[in-house]
């Protein structure tokens, strides 16, 4: 069963999903955009006869507190503070990691911090490589070398209905995707205050590409055991981007699925069985 639940984080409420018995190994799910915790509403049941899961909102999204972005930074950085804050609240400093779009630039962060609390772990289309940036990046460094207000209000179309749903739809069989996903993260784009908390997200994306040296030099000293699983139809976070663990890690393992950027919309059965062969000590 899976319980909904929040708590303090430094004045900050957040919420969180949890699954799964205690006393098996945790597995911490991070989430992307422009989503949250729900985007492992199907995956968490599939899990939890193996792992104690813990799924957090990140601020500013989902169901967690969203303050106004003129008095909370919304860097990389500082949802890595909150997060770390937020298990170490719930006394969980050994754990396997799931992490997908920008929570991979949170869970490196994390192991960078604190290495000894990495067990394992999955990165489904949550790159750290520029082997893995798709064409739109190109566009999105001009912005970064040369912001303006024009650039960046350009970025509100990453929050539209239309390219919310191609998000989770392109690169898909047709018919494959339920809409439940896509339809709740719409709805929370109305919520106050969303654009520019997400367009600063968008500005600050740019300091996790420089990050990606040293994520990688994590990788080459720690050889975690790490399952790369790929939507291998993704636009923003090619397929390389999965490949290019290995060169780094020797315990990497990459799987494709044929799904676009949100493949546990398709592939969460799959997905699961993997993570379960993987990860077999956790057994």
């Amino acid at each position: 069963m899976t319980t909904y639940n929040t708590i303090d984080v430094n004045g900050l409420n957040i919420f969180y999903r949890e699954a799964g018995d205690r006393s098996r190994p945790t597995m911490v799910l991070l989430h992307g955009f422009p989503t949250a915790s729900h985007m492992f509403r199907e995956l968490m049941p599939l899990l939890a006869d193996k792992f104690h899961l813990i799924a957090p909102d990140f601020p500013g999204f989902g169901q967690s507190g969203a303050p106004d972005h003129a008095t909370f930074a919304y860097t990389f950085d500082h949802l890595t503070d909150v997060v770390t804050v937020f298990l170490e609240q719930l006394n969980i400093d050994n754990f396997y990691m799931y992490v997908f779009d920008y929570g991979a630039p949170i869970g490196f962060r994390i192991a960078l911090r604190h290495p000894d609390w990495i067990l394992g772990i999955v990165s489904q289309n949550g790159n750290v490589y520029q082997e893995g940036l798709g064409k739109k990046w190109a566009e999105r460094q001009d912005f970064w070398n040369h912001p303006t207000e024009t650039k960046r209000n350009s970025y509100r179309d990453a929050f539209a209905p239309a390219t919310i749903k191609g998000q989770y739809t392109f690169g898909t069989q047709p018919g494959t995707v339920s809409p439940d996903g896509y339809t709740l993260d719409i709805a929370y784009t109305r919520t106050a205050g969303y654009a520019d908390r997400q367009l600063d997200l968008i500005y600050d994306y740019q300091n996790n590409i420089k990050m990606y040296p040293e994520f990688q030099a994590y990788l080459r000293q720690y050889q975690p055991k790490l399952l790369a699983v790929w939507g291998k139809n993704d636009p923003s976070f090619i397929y390389p981007g999965a490949e290019a663990f290995q060169k780094d890690d020797v315990h990497a393992k990459v799987a494709f699925v044929d799904s676009g950027h949100f493949a546990l919309e398709t592939h969460a059965t799959e997905i699961a069985q993997m993570m379960i062969e993987y990860f077999s000590d956790a057994k």
